[in-house]
């Protein structure tokens, strides 16, 4: 970091090993959720595409599509099985490396400072630049772990060992340009909302490039961190040169952060909130208003960015009939033809739609435990206000916030989707649709609720392993191919496919009575419990 001395870093190798300790348990998860992506993704595609000819014929038909090079990547992956194998999956072990780099460093830096831990520590002989250095470092140990962890299962999976070195390093150069990523955006701003939702943008904006790439003529890859590392085609050419962006992005962004660093005053951001009025609105007198005060910047954030990657997803929308058109030995699989592929494939972008607006709502669900250990809700009570009327709020916030990012979600990728297509019904015809997932949605909140209220300590380890399940079983189930019973628990899974499926009654049902199960659990917890 730019301008940093000896004196500035005093205490790293303390800190360190305190926030190895701390951190051990969440980045063995992350570690061991990256690694056995890539794992059972091999097992599965080696068992599957036994044979040259089976993975010629698979070259063939979704080699063309431009639908599935935007969610897997380039084509020139699908050269061998092992490049096949990162094809299917590295994009999303891409994301999942970043998010640890995201959250670990986030968590470290401004979140710590923000709670006074890191007044604390620097009360004692700590130098200055010593909790980011220590956070970058950490996530620099973690992005190494996930590089051995994947490059150890592939090979032990029988992949060749070049490719899966190559396979691991590359993960881990988008896990540390992330990580750089949010050190600056720690300095920029001064509160973690703020930060994780710049690197979200960032993140979700790199994916989004990466696929436009891949469908066009691919310079758009080469300003996107995954596309950088999909570039270097593990087992398919091992290119090692791509490499050095990541690298060199990683040292400018860090660079930054520290020359940033010094031109902020500790607990605040080079970008300060603005003053408020000196009177708090009327609006602001209500539980319900305090709630949307705090959740409004997250729900248009979310709302603007899954607005614009569904849009995306419905441009790609068209491309499915032309491939179905020019593949007939693909079409006599379908019953209702080319309909029935367009039809498979939005209602493939409306679940993924849907598992991103149930993560905004269990984040935003979160909130409220957010603001009770920070002891924040011990004001708001202190004065004449119910508990379950400040819980409420953000619940309210958190339910309604997914849903209108659902809703409107769908609403641009049926925009795309007519705009390609010449059809103006689709836009009312595909937000009809994403109703029919709202109950999963609210479910995957309820969960949430419902640890806040019976195990607030575990609310959030909960909440997002169940997020995580349901991504894992939705996304990724039919090409590890879980069985059956294992898939179950997913809400998605009692609802119709819409629309691919014809709608019925008796999952929607059943799924909407479990997520009022799960929500008026959490209710009764927060009764019976003491806040804090």
């Amino acid at each position: 970091m730019s301008g940093i001395r000896s004196v500035d870093v005093i205490g790293f190798r303390t800190l360190l090993r305190f926030h190895l300790r701390r951190e051990l348990v969440a980045l063995v998860c992350w570690v061991s959720g990256a690694a056995a992506l890539i794992g059972v993704q091999s097992v599965a595609s080696q068992s599957f595409y036994d044979t040259p000819e089976e993975l010629a014929a698979l070259r063939e038909t979704i080699g063309a599509n431009p639908a599935v090079l935007a969610f897997a990547g380039p084509v020139e992956l699908l050269e061998n099985i092992g490049g096949e194998i990162v094809f299917e999956v590295f994009g999303y072990a891409a994301v999942v490396v970043a998010l640890m780099s995201m959250l670990l460093v986030g968590r470290l830096t401004r979140t710590d400072e923000e709670t006074g831990r890191t007044e604390l520590i620097r009360s004692a002989r700590v130098g200055r630049a010593a909790p980011v250095a220590t956070a970058l470092a950490l996530a620099g140990v973690a992005n190494l772990a996930v590089a051995v962890a994947v490059a150890v299962t592939a090979i032990a999976t029988g992949l060749p060992v070049g490719g899966s070195v190559l396979t691991g390093v590359a993960l881990a150069g988008v896990g540390c340009v992330f990580a750089a990523f949010t050190a600056l955006a720690a300095q920029v701003f001064d509160n973690p909302r703020s930060v994780y939702g710049a690197t979200t943008a960032a993140l979700g904006l790199a994916y989004l490039l990466r696929a436009v790439g891949d469908v066009g003529s691919g310079v758009a890859s080469w300003i996107s961190p995954i596309g950088w590392a999909q570039r270097t085609l593990p087992y398919a050419g091992d290119r090692w040169w791509p490499l050095v962006l990541p690298l060199v992005a990683t040292a400018v962004t860090v660079v930054a952060a520290g020359v940033v660093s010094e031109h902020r005053d500790f607990g605040a951001g080079l970008l300060g909130d603005r003053p408020g009025r000196a009177g708090a609105s009327r609006f602001l007198r209500s539980t319900t208003g305090l709630a949307w005060r705090l959740h409004r910047g997250s729900i248009l954030a979310w709302t603007v960015g899954l607005l614009v990657l569904a849009a995306a997803y419905g441009s790609f929308a068209d491309a499915v009939v032309e491939f179905v058109a020019e593949n007939p030995d693909v079409a006599a699989f379908l019953p209702g033809g080319a309909a029935d592929a367009v039809n498979s494939y939005l209602a493939l972008t409306l679940t993924i739609t849907a598992l991103l607006a149930a993560a905004h709502g269990v984040n935003g669900a979160l909130r409220a435990r957010r603001e009770e250990t920070s002891d924040r809700v011990e004001l708001v009570v202190a004065a004449r206000t119910d508990r379950l009327a400040w819980f409420a709020g953000h619940v309210a916030m958190a339910v309604g916030g997914a849903t209108v990012v659902m809703l409107i979600g769908a609403a641009g990728e049926g925009f795309a989707h007519a705009r390609a297509s010449d059809d103006p019904g689709q836009i009312p015809r595909l937000v009809a649709a994403s109703t029919v997932y709202l109950p999963g949605i609210w479910l995957m909140v309820g969960v949430a609720v419902a640890g806040m209220g019976l195990l607030p300590r575990l609310a959030a380890a909960l909440a997002w392993t169940y997020v995580a399940y349901c991504v894992v079983t939705e996304v990724l189930g039919e090409s590890f191919r879980l069985p059956d019973r294992m898939l179950l628990a997913s809400p998605f899974r009692h609802l119709p496919q819409a629309p691919l499926d014809a709608v019925t009654p008796g999952g929607i049902i059943v799924v909407t009575l479990c997520a009022v199960i799960a929500l008026a659990a959490g209710f009764v917890g927060l009764i019976r419990r003491d806040l804090g």
